[in-house]
């Protein structure tokens, strides 16, 4: 079927119709499903949908579309690569490969080896799967636990599933794969060790240590974090926390994976968000940003040291692992052209400028009522509503509904937490493409602030305030 208009009925309804009878969409209850938007095409950092509906998109898509839609230099980079040589299995090579991984080390700032697959779940499942080899490959097969975090999210795969944090990903689909151990997340709002600033003895990172010791230090093989906790509510840690965490890894013997998938790529300020907490990561994953979300691809990239271990043509000494498209080469070559196009429009220091104005336009908000915790990380920022700031009662879920509702009939895509842990999913989360002027970023602080506002003032109404 060509993608065209069906003869018996036009518009953005028969797209709809179509739709419902032969989609299935991502992360919506049924009736949500039912009547999405019907998205056209896109121009910079704003999409347009069906019925001509434009919107500027503040979440960059799925935390990826870093320079904007419809950049003809990636669609060139695709071009030219699919005309010379589309596709041939990385258990050989391509050039655009090749390059690629000269490139990452570059902005990764020491010297990695790059193993590719297609999206950030598969980047995590390769670096469980190095991790436990790298220590069975050193005598230490019974290595094989991994640490992560509560309120964290590291992919959709049975693994990489069983290492995110968030009960309302997992259920009804459990039991997933075993070996992981999760610890509380350094969350200064709301304490899991009930602390305040002034008391703060840096648990959240000490409580490491402790669990390494319970699991026995001779089982545990890696620790998975982000930079920062991003989709399970923009959760930034104190100083010192990454680097703690280090040395305790240092102190047993455990590797680091840092995931960079959305921290990546000059959304922090930085080429990668570690490189703001002086921490070296033995493995980094990344994915969404390599390709400004142009075409699928992820990367795990491993420090040269560990690879010694798979220096050897023993029987299962290498790495038994492979992606069809893990490498694509058209892939690789539009990583390459985004990684040159940010260099070349120096957007990495450009994220660093617009997230200082992002902090600082939206300060004035932690004054609001129902705004109990407002936390930035370069590019990015998460809006913690409550319904008392006294208590930091999280509000429920209708509130930010209208909020983002209300946004999007102003212009502007913004989203939230959703099905993380169970009520706390009120950190309304953006992410704006790095390509956005200085006024279309104010256009979207201002429209979030009147979205609260409105939203806020209409629970108030509907609960019988004034």
């Amino acid at each position: 079927m060509s993608i065209s208009e069906p003869t018996q009925t036009t518009g953005s309804e028969s797209w709809r119709q179509r739709d419902r009878e032969t989609v299935w969409h991502a992360m919506s209850p049924y009736s949500a499903s039912q009547n999405p938007m019907v998205v056209s095409r896109g121009e910079g950092p704003y999409i347009v949908d069906e019925d001509g509906n434009r919107y500027l998109d503040a979440m960059s898509g799925l935390w990826c579309m870093n320079l904007g839609y419809s950049e003809r230099e990636l669609a060139d980079a695709a071009f030219a690569q699919m005309t010379e040589m589309p596709y041939y299995p990385m258990s050989h090579t391509n050039k655009p490969a090749i390059a690629l991984s000269e490139k990452l080390n570059e902005w990764l700032g020491g010297k990695y080896r790059i193993f590719y697959s297609n999206s950030g779940s598969d980047a995590n499942e390769v670096a469980f799967k190095i991790a436990r080899q790298f220590h069975a490959q050193n005598g230490q097969p019974q290595r094989w636990k991994v640490i992560s975090r509560y309120r964290a999210y590291h992919g959709n795969s049975m693994g990489a599933l069983a290492a995110t944090g968030q009960f309302e990903r997992k259920y009804k689909y459990e039991p997933l794969a075993p070996g992981f151990v999760h610890v509380p997340p350094p969350d200064c709002y709301h304490c899991p060790f009930g602390k305040k600033p002034d008391g703060c003895g840096m648990e959240c990172a000490e409580i490491y240590d402790q669990v390494i010791n319970w699991e026995t230090p001779e089982t545990v093989a890696a620790v998975i974090l982000e930079p920062v906790i991003t989709g399970g509510g923009m959760i930034v840690p104190p100083d010192g926390y990454l680097n703690r965490v280090r040395e305790i890894c240092d102190k047993y013997g455990v590797l680091m994976i840092v995931d960079e998938v959305i921290c990546g790529f000059g959304r922090s300020g930085k080429p990668f968000g570690f490189q703001h907490f002086d921490v070296v990561p033995d493995i980094v994953s990344m994915a969404k940003g390599i390709t400004s979300g142009y075409l699928p691809l992820s990367a795990t990239a491993v420090r040269a040291e560990l690879f010694d271990a798979f220096r050897s043509d023993d029987a299962y000494a290498h790495f038994r692992h492979v992606n069809t498209f893990g490498g694509n080469a058209v892939s690789c070559a539009v990583a390459v052209r985004t990684l040159e196009v940010m260099e070349e429009r120096n957007l990495v220091d450009r994220a660093a400028e617009l997230g200082a104005q992002l902090q600082a336009k939206l300060l004035p908000l932690t004054a609001h009522p129902n705004v109990g915790d407002v936390r930035t990380f370069g590019f990015l920022a998460g809006i913690e509503l409550v319904n008392d700031k006294a208590t930091r009662e999280p509000a429920d879920g209708a509130l930010l509904a209208s909020v983002i509702a209300k946004c999007k009939q102003m212009g502007i895509i913004i989203s939230k937490n959703g099905d993380t842990v169970r009520g706390q999913g009120n950190v309304l989360t953006l992410c704006p493409p790095l390509v956005v002027t200085d006024e279309e970023l104010s256009l979207i602080v201002d429209t979030v602030v009147a979205a609260i506002e409105s939203a806020t003032a209409d629970a108030q109404v509907a609960a019988g305030g004034n």
